[in-house]
């Protein structure tokens, strides 16, 4: 599992790479249509909104795979270990349930309902463009199933220590 979460993370990261140069280079032609050529390209600005969607939700399952998120976890450090490991784990349930329902299925239901719906601007419809909510869910669903698994065997800490406590 350790290996496909490794090719996951290089590949996805790979993919944000992509989606943030490709905003740029839209944004960047955005403004240079509206301020050089006073003349403001018609899909440049619905392109943008969708790959920056795109780029915010795979990007946030990256560093959710990288445990990267903000965490508020005062309370959780004065409990005992295993409290702790309990708590962690009861965390990643709720996640999962979250990444499942709303992420997955919400965003299947969704995609599905809007797939012949024109986008304004683009020769597109929205259906497909939506398809990044349950896309970035099942890479949430993984990772979650992966952390719960280490955090069970013991192989992770419940609580990812990784700033330092200011106080």
């Amino acid at each position: 599992m350790e290996r496909v979460k490794s090719t996951l993370d290089r590949v996805l990261g790979a993919f944000c790479v992509v989606l943030f140069a490709v905003l740029v280079l839209v944004v960047a032609w955005q403004v240079f249509t509206r301020q050089v050529l006073d003349n403001p390209s018609g899909w440049s600005e619905e392109t943008a909104k969708y790959v920056f969607v795109w780029l915010s939700l795979f990007g946030a399952a990256l560093v959710f795979g990288e445990r990267g998120h903000i965490v508020v976890d005062v309370a959780v450090k004065k409990v005992p270990e295993g409290a702790q490991r309990v708590i962690g784990l009861l965390m990643k349930v709720g996640i999962l349930a979250f990444a499942g329902l709303v992420l997955v299925y919400g965003g299947l239901m969704l995609a599905t309902n809007t797939w012949s719906i024109a986008v304004a601007g683009l020769p597109a419809t929205v259906g497909p463009l939506y398809l990044a909510l349950p896309i970035s869910g099942v890479l949430v669903v993984f990772y979650t199933v992966y952390h719960l698994v280490a955090i069970a065997g013991r192989a992770e800490s419940a609580i990812d220590d990784a700033e330092p406590d200011v106080i």
